[in-house]
């Protein structure tokens, strides 16, 4: 299957986390961010989360070829543009 197209069925479809029962894609990253935050005693927000983990899996990525570490790339890449909207459109 299309890389691009697992990734959207991933953040979009939540087709994995609906198995996995992981819960909404977006709420998690914003609680990650809460605990992130709590345990470095800094602020980090959601798309500090969403940047530290896309970096990971490029980081990931440059030692060694994995496609699962593209597909989550593409797929927080992903979520990261819905989180954006939706921030933009609710204000």
């Amino acid at each position: 299957m299309n890389i691009l197209k697992k990734a959207n069925e991933i953040v979009n479809e939540r087709s994995e986390e609906k198995e996995r029962q992981y819960g909404d894609f977006i709420q998690c990253m914003k609680k990650t961010a809460r605990i992130a935050s709590e345990m470095s005693s800094k602020d980090i927000s959601t798309e500090d989360a969403y940047n530290v983990l896309i970096a990971l899996k490029l980081s990931r990525q440059s030692n060694n070829h994995k496609e699962d570490n593209l597909l989550d790339a593409v797929a927080y890449i992903g979520s990261l543009n819905n989180y954006k909207l939706n921030t933009i459109k609710n204000g």
